[in-house]
């Protein structure tokens, strides 16, 4: 029979893979941005995910486990939509509301994710790990709430207003190739 613990380290190595994923994704997501501050923010949080994997590593150790993945099918499925939200939306003036909405998608799993380890890690008494967590968990509230923001102020609106611009004074994006994640 499996215990909490084997469940949170399972969900733990889920979260590895995860992260590790993100890590080579997230410069392609950045590429891909044509807004500078959308560029800049994803820039930020792949220095951040690099550090959280570091604080996964951590966290492992801190229940006598050594640092290990396993497939996160779920972050797996939302790269590969991701890949096709830009790939549909490349050279377009809706790119950078599409990234947004892909990375948001990365997001809200994440911080799903990194609740219920946090939870679990205080349930099973280690509160060194539920600590890392509730770090990781605070980033990537932050990052989801700057996506946001990044929306709200500039990129949703000059995606419409471009849809309604008329077509010969709309600026001409060249078509960058978008290569396999």
């Amino acid at each position: 029979m499996k215990t909490l613990e084997d469940l949170f380290i399972a969900e733990l190595a889920d979260m590895y893979d995860a992260e590790n994923r993100l890590a080579r994704a997230l410069p392609k997501l950045a590429k891909a941005a044509s807004h500078k501050e959308l560029r800049e923010a994803i820039e930020a949080h792949l220095e951040e995910t690099e550090q959280q994997t570091k604080k996964l590593q951590r966290v492992f150790k801190a229940f006598g486990q050594a640092p290990h993945g396993k497939k996160c099918d779920a972050i797996v499925g939302l790269l590969k939509e991701a890949e096709q939200i830009v790939s549909e939306n490349q050279g377009s003036p809706t790119i950078d509301a599409a990234l947004i909405c892909a990375a948001q998608k990365l997001e809200h799993y994440e911080i799903a994710s990194y609740g219920c380890l946090r939870e679990w890690a205080e349930q099973l008494g280690n509160q060194m790990a539920a600590d890392l967590l509730q770090e990781i968990l605070d980033q990537e509230k932050t990052a989801d709430e700057e996506l946001t923001e990044l929306a709200r102020e500039r990129c949703n609106d000059l995606a419409q207003r471009d849809e309604i611009a008329p077509r010969s004074v709309r600026p001409i994006r060249a078509r960058v190739p978008v290569d396999t994640w």
